[in-house]
């Protein structure tokens, strides 16, 4: 079906006049509360509607009156218990002892019990109403008022109606269908399939709207082969069709005023700005060729819109290192995250020295001690085995006569003048080694009411010399615990490759960084390193009221990089993402087999939910906190991963209930359309 007539139709639907069909009839309440409804059923009902599985949606019409226009909107759980159960449970046992067939041609019972025994009840949870305000219905996620339960109807929904239901939307504004939606596949109620149409035309498609993935955080749990990696390239498939819709570049002040280029979407739903994504490719499935999907991967699909960078030299790839002695903070950010989990005193010391240069350069003194805290930093790179670039070999900071003169008596090393590395190293090993004793620096302590070398320059000290006291002994490795980052290092190059990503988000383009030939903490390192780069970016022009545009996270096997569901330290950045990345316009899709594993503070931050099959308790345990998952609990353990890939229950941002779904396949002929 063209798009333009599926949004006619999605829009002309008028639940209150189509959802009650005479043939989809399929019984009457005999309880309804605010929460739930019990639903008396016949066994020739279920079989005429084809079948209730669980989760099916129905409606409930109140009859009495005709005034009343609303439905209630009902989800199927469960059998639920009839007042004459114990009375048929009796007589069935009874007849099974006399070995009588109980059903079909051949029963033996007569047409009044097998009448009776054909009943049974069915439990619902209520999710909402639909009602007429003035001439449109609209939808509202409780109930208003509820009537006699005997006074209601319930029916099974066609394509059409179901369709509608599906893809409500918290805004009467948003049409469901429209063109800046994406159809991310169709519903599907249960594993079984005798039922459920294998035709597509007649499936009733379900749609995501671009302000629920934008800027959203998105979660996709299930175990291996669930259809997990085909949902997330599904979304970047959508993602990429929402941005091709962008109406402005960034910051085009050409076109836009100031006011408009800070608004996110326009009129219609569509972004303003193209959407950069990030893709952080644990397995190397998205940047590289797979018997996957046709033999297609995302950078196959979008050639022109991707950049592939990899920790490893390869064709057709940007190499992911660091000029550690040019790009300093990029570098040292690195050491960072290498040396996160190092807790030794003398490296807590040296991972919290800021290299950040003064804001206000005709700070003679802060410069000095800046020069200093760098040049110190970069003997240490040098001593550790760093390659120093080729048009590096000497370097200058600032000393002074006396000082020069404790390290060779003459005073002919002068540093101001420009000195090899090997001679700074010198220099300030001799300095450290004299620090404690030398009147010198007891002169400079009372003349100037503070330390010659700051608690920064102190701790580079430390790691330079690899000595904790001034003129002590070696008690420490220093400087060696970087020698198992110098892979990361290129002499090359004067740019961080991070400050090219973010050109290229900023653009909207599509970056995929192939970590899947870096060992785990590697991955974890570059993968904070560039989160950290992005979010300080976006923050720093948030701060000047500049444009950010919508940048999209992807992460695989996200439990082995965000912090763990016990860890506190909400500082992380992964925890700050989540938090506070709504008003910087980043966006989190994180894919996982284990739920129990995540962070809470990014789990109790996540709009998006895709769940597919979980095999055990404590998984669902932790489930069951959010939304109404718990209704789906027992069926996401029960069904076959093997046999039910891509079907999941999901919860959208803008949707206000759950609905499942079959996801569609990623493929060729799907993203060309």
């Amino acid at each position: 079906m063209k798009t333009t007539d599926r949004i006619k139709q999605l829009a002309s639907v008028d639940t209150l006049k189509q959802g009650k069909q005479p043939e989809l009839f399929v019984g009457h309440p005999f309880s309804l509360d605010y929460n739930k409804a019990n639903i008396l059923v016949c066994d020739d009902d279920k079989e005429r509607v084809k079948g209730i599985a669980q989760g099916t949606f129905l409606l409930a019409f109140y009859d009495n009156e005709e005034t009343v226009e609303e439905a209630i909107l009902l989800r199927a759980l469960a059998p639920a218990r009839l007042p004459t159960d114990s009375a048929m449970i009796s007589s069935m046992i009874e007849y099974y002892k006399d070995n009588l067939p109980t059903s079909g041609k051949s029963s033996k019972l007569d047409d009044f019990t097998r009448y009776e025994f054909s009943f049974s009840g069915l439990e619902c949870r209520v999710l909402g109403t639909f009602y007429r305000n003035g001439k449109n219905v609209e939808f509202g996620a409780d109930l208003e008022n509820f009537y006699s339960a005997h006074h209601y109807s319930v029916y099974k929904v066609n394509k059409d109606v179901l369709g509608y239901i599906v893809n409500q939307r918290d805004s009467p504004d948003i049409i469901p269908g429209n063109d800046n939606e994406f159809s991310i596949g169709h519903v599907r109620y249960s594993s079984s399939l005798r039922f459920q149409s294998k035709n597509e035309e007649d499936k009733a498609e379900v749609y995501i709207h671009p302000t629920d993935l934008l800027g959203k955080r998105t979660a996709l749990f299930g175990m291996t082969r669930t259809g997990k990696s085909n949902t997330v390239k599904k979304v970047i498939e959508a993602t990429t069709e929402i941005s091709s819709k962008a109406t402005f570049t960034l910051l085009s002040k050409s076109t836009d005023t100031i006011e408009e280029n800070l608004k996110s979407f326009d009129n219609n739903g569509a972004p303003k700005h193209p959407v950069g994504q990030l893709i952080f490719d644990v397995n190397g499935e998205y940047a590289n060729a797979n018997m996957q999907d046709e033999g297609t991967a995302i950078f196959e699909m979008y050639k022109d819109k991707v950049t592939r960078y990899s920790v490893l030299e390869k064709e057709g790839f940007e190499v992911m290192k660091v000029n550690f002695y040019k790009q300093v903070i990029a570098g040292f950010e690195l050491i960072k995250s290498y040396l996160s989990d190092d807790s030794t005193d003398f490296v807590k010391s040296f991972l919290a020295i800021s290299l950040e240069k003064p804001q206000d350069i005709s700070d003679k003194s802060a410069m000095t001690r800046w020069e200093r805290k760098i040049a110190g930093y970069l003997c240490c790179l040098k001593a550790a085995n760093f390659t120093l670039p080729t048009d590096m070999k000497t370097i200058k900071f600032s000393g002074n006569a006396e000082l020069n003169k404790i390290v060779k008596e003459d005073g002919s090393l002068d540093p101001s003048k420009g000195i090899s590395f090997d001679q700074a190293t010198n220099w300030f090993l001799k300095i450290w080694e004299e620090y404690s004793t030398n009147p010198f620096f007891d002169n400079y302590r009372s003349k100037n009411d503070k330390e010659w070398a700051d608690e920064d320059l102190k701790a580079i000290l430390v790691f330079l010399s690899r000595k904790r006291k001034s003129g002590g002994s070696i008690d420490c490795n220093g400087y060696l615990r970087l020698r198992g980052i110098v892979d990361q290092h290129t002499p090359t190059g004067n740019e961080a490759f991070t400050t090219d990503i973010i050109k290229l988000l900023r653009k909207g383009e599509i970056i995929i960084v192939d970590i899947s030939q870096g060992n785990p903490h590697i991955q974890g390192m570059y993968s904070e390193m560039l989160c950290r780069s992005i979010f300080n970016d976006s923050m720093n022009r948030f701060i000047k009221n500049e444009t950010n545009n919508f940048i999209q996270f992807y992460f695989e096997e996200a439990h082995n990089l965000f912090p763990k569901k016990d860890d506190k330290d909400l500082s992380q950045v992964y925890n700050r993402i989540a938090k506070e990345g709504a008003k910087l316009n980043l966006g989190m899709i994180y894919a996982t087999q284990e739920v129990s594993s995540i962070s809470s503070n990014i789990l109790k931050n996540t709009q998006n939910w895709f769940i597919a099959h979980l095999n055990n308790e404590d998984e669902i345990k932790e489930l069951r906190k959010y939304y109404d998952f718990d209704d789906f609990a027992d069926a996401l353990i029960r069904f076959s991963a093997k046999n039910d890939k891509g079907f999941v229950r999901m919860k959208t941002y803008s949707n206000p209930f759950i609905v499942p779904v079959q996801i569609d396949k990623f493929s060729v002929q799907t993203s060309s359309k």
